[in-house]
């Protein structure tokens, strides 16, 4: 069976997007949201590639024009990109010739992005106002292979802007095709179509949700913790960036898990309160292409539940949210959060 497999890389990356972010302890990292770069230069030039690029009938030729025209002009953070995710201008052009009415299909949108600096820098001015030891990476937007949200690097954050540019109309039927070459052992064809569903619902989002996407981000950016290992401390990791995300840019990266987990909170806490101090994150954690009964990355929810319980019960809310982001010891942070006793009763009955 797939699922018992070793996930191919393209599918992890698809589902997994944005949960590898740097945190960072260096004393000259910026600290001033103001002075925090915005750089959305290399999706214009992908479209310019893009363009020039479609008027070519040879492969060749159409390597040469993305090269010439989008990567060797790239940012710092399409150089990093380039390197960790996209790989080669070879690797472009197949994802764009195997892909082509989903590339033109998200262009309006990220075209738009640059508009959106006023919310991600308003954003960034509220995380300096509840934290004012913050640290304010670079954001860098470029257009990738679709199989990264986002990821991190000296550089700051880098954001693959084709996966944000989700609408009513966006094509998916060119998807099954291509992810079946990353899914040999995939032979059932309803089988492929709901992974490809799976992954296509958790990693494609509206252009709207990056200022809140991007105040996510910023927060795993300032988190100074211990390796995560367990369900746990890896829920407390993502769940406190949806805090800071609400607190900063006003919701969450998934309202709609938001109104799931608060329709069955005392169920998933029952759940989760039984497994949160092993390592098995399938089912809460980077699972939305694997699990089926319900929502994936239900982990997000309740380690938001349990940073908020934190915060709403702290007297000095600056000082909650420090705590928050200097997290020593997660079952400690957890017990002090009062989360859990809200459901005492609630997990006797579920047991008599």
């Amino acid at each position: 069976m797939f699922i018992k497999k070793i996930v191919p890389t393209v599918l992890c990356f698809l589902v997994c997007a944005l949960t590898a972010f740097a945190q960072t302890s260096d004393p000259q990292i910026n600290r001033d949201p103001n002075q925090a770069k915005f750089v959305t230069s290399d999706i214009d030039n992908f479209w310019r590639a893009f363009d020039l690029a479609t008027k070519e009938t040879d492969r060749e030729k159409k390597i040469a024009i993305f090269q010439t025209h989008y990567l060797d002009k790239g940012s710092a953070g399409l150089q990093d990109f380039l390197r960790m995710r996209i790989k080669s201008a070879k690797v472009l052009v197949e994802a764009v010739e195997k892909l082509p009415e989903f590339y033109a299909s998200v262009r309006p949108s990220t075209l738009r992005i640059v508009e959106m600096e006023k919310k991600m820098r308003r954003s960034f001015r509220k995380f300096k106002e509840i934290y004012p030891d913050a640290a304010f990476p670079d954001v860098y937007f470029v257009i990738g292979v679709a199989n990264t949200g986002g990821t991190a690097s000296g550089s700051g954050l880098l954001i693959g802007a084709e996966l944000y540019g989700l609408t009513p109309s966006t094509p998916r039927g060119e998807f099954p095709a291509w992810f079946k070459t990353f899914l040999p052992d995939v032979q059932d064809e309803k089988e492929l179509l709901r992974l490809v569903t799976k992954a296509l619902d958790t990693a494609l989002k509206p252009v709207e949700k990056l200022p809140s996407l991007v105040a996510h981000e910023s927060c795993h950016f300032n988190q100074k913790y211990p390796k995560q290992t367990t369900v746990l401390e890896k829920s407390i990791q993502e769940g406190s960036c949806d805090l800071i995300a609400e607190l900063t840019a006003g919701e969450v990266i998934n309202p709609a898990l938001k109104v799931y987990g608060d329709r069955h909170e005392v169920d998933l806490w029952s759940e989760f309160r039984a497994e949160m101090n092993g390592t098995d994150l399938s089912k809460w954690m980077y699972n939305g292409f694997k699990i089926k009964d319900r929502p994936g990355d239900l982990g997000y929810y309740i380690g938001y539940k349990i940073s908020k319980a934190y915060y709403r019960n702290a007297k000095d809310k600056r000082e909650a949210i420090r705590d928050v982001l200097n997290i020593k010891d997660f079952t400690d942070f957890f017990d002090r959060s009062g989360y859990g006793e809200r459901f005492a009763k609630s997990v006797k009955k579920t047991r008599s």
